[in-house]
C-alpha cells in the first residue's frame, strides 16, 4: 500500500504553528521557500497560493511576479523529513513494516493483513479517515508492487486497488509515464519520442519492428544504456512496476529511547533533595540500559518547573558506560546554576545516544577492586568541567611518517577507524613535536653516525640499531622529497635516542643529507 502526503510540507506547517485548515493558511496565498544561491526558491505551496501560481521548484521572485501579495514562511525539509519518519512508524498499525517513500510518501506491507479491517476497500479508508483524523490530506492505493501502487495512488482515482492476480496494465495503461517515478530530463526525452503513456512504452518495449531486427526495448536499452540509476532508467522502471524486477526497500525501524522519569507528590526547591532524585533516576536508567545490553554516550535531564518553564541540562560521554554513581557526580556540576523558581515538580532522565555495552564480572572480593579511574571516566569529568573544546585526546592515524601517525579529536567524537599500528611497536614513547636539526659525525656518508651534537652538547655514541627506511608518502607529497634512514642509538651516558638520516647520497633531490632528532627513547 502506498500512501502520498500530497500536501507534507504545508500541513507540517501548519501544525507547527497551530494553523487549522480553514484559517489562517488559506485566507492568503502562502508558500514556503528556501534560501539558495540564486536567492529564495519555493518548496511548496498552499491551495490560494498554488492557485496563484506559485509552483514547487519556482523563484521567489517569479512568483511575486504572478502575485504580488504572495506571502513567504521557511520551509523546513529536515523537520519534514522527521516528520514522515514519524509517519512512516505510525503506519505500521496498518501491516508489519514500512518504509520511505521520500520526499512525501510512505509504503506499507499489508501481505495477509487487509482481512483484519474488513478488507482492501475498508483498510483505505481506514487510512484516510486516519490521516484526516490528524489534520493531514492522504490518498492511498494497493497493487502488488510498491511501484504499481506509488503510480496508482498519484495518478489514478482515489481507492485504486490492483489484486494480485489482476494485470496491472488494465488499471496503469492509461496513466501518463510520469508514474514510472523517473527523472525529469528522462521523462522530456520520453515525451519527445511521443512515448505519454504507459500503454505506449508498453506496445514500443513488447513488439518488434516489421523489418524482423530488434524491438523497441533494445532500442531504448541502446539509448538509455549509459543510465544505472532506477529513476533515470524506463526499462528498469517499468520491470519493477510489472514485478518483473525486484525493488528492495529499506524498513523504517522504530528507536526508543531509553528514559526514566519521576512525578514528585511535592515540589522541590532544595539541592540535596535534586541530588537525591537524580541519584534515584540514575540507578533506574542503569537498570533501563542494562535491560537492553547497551550504554549511555548522551544523556539529558529535564527539570519541570510548577511556572511550566522546562530546564534542560545535557551530558557526553567519551565512552558507553551505565555507571549510576558515574552519571550522578558528572550531573553535579550542570545543575549548580539551576533555579528552581517555585519548585520543580517533575525530573526526566533520557539517553538519546546509547551504544551496544556487555555485561561485566564484578570482583568478588571488593578489598581486591581497583579505586583507579579509567581514562574515559578522567576524560568525562575534565570535559564536564572545563568544556568539550578544552580537552583533546590522541588517536592514531593511518600513515607510517612518525609526525603523521598520530591525530588530535575532541574526546566526545565518534571513534573512527583505528588504524593498525603493529607494525610500529617500536616506535619510542616520546616523540618531539617538531624534529630538531642535529650536527653529526659519521665514518662514511652512508655509514652508521659516531657523534652528535644536540642542544650544545656533544655526545658519544656507544650502540646503534638501524637503519630503518622510511619513505615518503607518493601519494601526497611532491616527488623531490627525500627518503628518511632512522637509527635507535645509546650514548655513553646511556641515554637513547631516534634520529634520522633525511636524504641519501646522490639520490638527485639535494645536497648532503641533513640529520635530525625526533623522538626519546626508553
Amino acid at each position: 500500500m502506498a500512501i502520498w502526503l500530497a500536501r507534507l510540507s504545508v500541513d507540517h506547517w501548519r501544525l507547527c504553528n497551530g494553523i487549522s485548515v480553514g484559517e489562517g493558511a488559506d485566507s492568503e496565498p502562502t508558500a514556503l521557500v528556501v534560501e539558495t544561491a540564486h536567492g529564495p526558491r519555493i518548496e511548496a505551496a498552499n491551495d490560494l497560493g498554488h492557485a496563484a501560481g506559485a509552483r514547487a521548484g519556482m523563484m521567489l521572485a517569479d512568483a511575486r511576479t504572478l502575485c504580488p501579495e504572495l506571502k513567504v514562511a521557511p520551509a523546513d525539509p529536515a523537520g519534514d523529513r522527521d516528520f514522515l519518519e514519524k509517519l512512516a512508524i505510525w503506519s505500521q498499525r496498518w501491516g508489519p513494516w514500512s518504509a520511505l517513500d521520500p520526499p512525501d510518501g510512505v509504503l506499507v506491507d499489508i501481505t495477509a493483513a487487509a482481512h483484519l479491517f474488513g478488507g482492501e476497500e475498508r483498510l483505505l479508508k481506514d487510512v484516510e479517515a486516519a490521516f484526516a483524523k490528524r489534520k493531514l490530506v492522504a490518498r492511498a492505493a494497493i497493487a502488488p508492487t510498491a511501484g504499481a501502487a506509488w503510480a496508482l495512488a498519484r495518478f489514478a482515482p482515489p481507492r485504486a486497488i490492483v489484486g494480485p492476480k489482476e494485470d496491472p496494465m488494465r488499471s496503469l495503461g492509461d496513466l501518463p509515464v510520469a508514474a514510472l517515478r523517473l527523472d525529469t530530463d528522462v521523462l522530456t526525452v520520453l515525451r519527445r519520442l511521443g512515448l505519454k503513456r504507459l500503454n505506449d512504452l508498453t506496445v514500443i518495449v513488447s513488439n518488434a519492428d516489421g523489418s524482423g531486427s530488434a524491438g523497441g526495448r533494445d532500442a531504448l536499452q541502446r539509448r538509455f544504456r549509459s543510465r544505472k540509476s532506477p529513476s533515470a532508467n524506463p526499462l528498469i522502471r517499468l520491470d519493477q512496476l510489472l514485478g518483473r524486477v525486484p525493488e528492495p526497500l529499506l524498513p523504517v525501524v522504530a528507536h526508543t529511547m531509553p528514559m526514566v522519569q519521576r512525578r514528585l507528590l511535592e515540589p522541590i526547591r532544595h539541592r540535596q533533595l535534586l541530588d537525591r532524585v537524580l541519584s534515584d533516576l540514575a540507578q533506574d536508567m542503569a537498570r533501563v540500559l542494562e535491560g537492553r545490553g547497551e550504554g549511555a554516550r548522551r544523556l539529558e535531564i529535564g527539570l519541570w518547573r510548577v511556572d511550566g518553564e522546562v530546564l534542560v541540562r545535557q551530558l557526553e560521554l567519551a565512552a558507553a558506560t551505565r555507571d549510576a554513581k558515574h552519571i550522578v557526580r558528572l550531573f553535579a556540576g550542570k545543575l549548580d546554576d539551576v533555579d528552581a523558581g517555585f519548585g520543580i515538580e517533575t525530573v526526566r532522565l533520557r539517553s538519546s545516544w546509547a551504544e551496544p555495552l556487555e555485561l561485566e564480572q564484578g570482583a568478588i572480593d571488593k578489598a581486591s577492586e581497583s579505586h583507579g579511574t579509567s581514562l574515559s571516566a578522567c576524560l568525562d569529568r575534565l570535559a564536564a568541567r572545563l568544556g568539550s573544546r578544552a580537552v583533546s585526546r590522541p588517536v592514531p592515524h593511518a600513515s607510517h611518517i612518525p609526525e603523521r601517525a598520530q591525530d588530535w579529536q575532541a574526546p566526545l567524537a565518534r571513534a573512527g577507524a583505528s588504524a593498525t599500528m603493529q607494525k610500529y611497536q617500536d616506535r619510542p614513547l616520546k616523540m618531539l613535536d617538531r624534529p630538531e636539526r642535529i650536527e653529526v659525525l659519521y665514518a662514511s656518508p652512508d655509514g652508521h653516525p659516531q657523534r652528535f651534537r644536540w642542544r650544545g652538547k656533544v655526545h658519544e655514541i656507544a650502540r646503534v640499531e638501524g637503519p630503518e627506511r622510511i619513505a615518503p608518502e607518493w601519494w601526497r607529497e611532491r616527488s623531490h622529497i627525500r627518503l628518511r634512514d632512522y637509527y635507535r642509538i645509546e650514548d655513553m651516558r646511556g641515554q637513547r635516542y631516534w634520529i634520522y638520516r633525511h636524504g641519501v647520497i646522490n639520490d638527485g633531490r639535494g645536497g648532503l643529507p641533513d640529520w635530525y632528532l625526533q623522538g626519546l627513547c626508553a
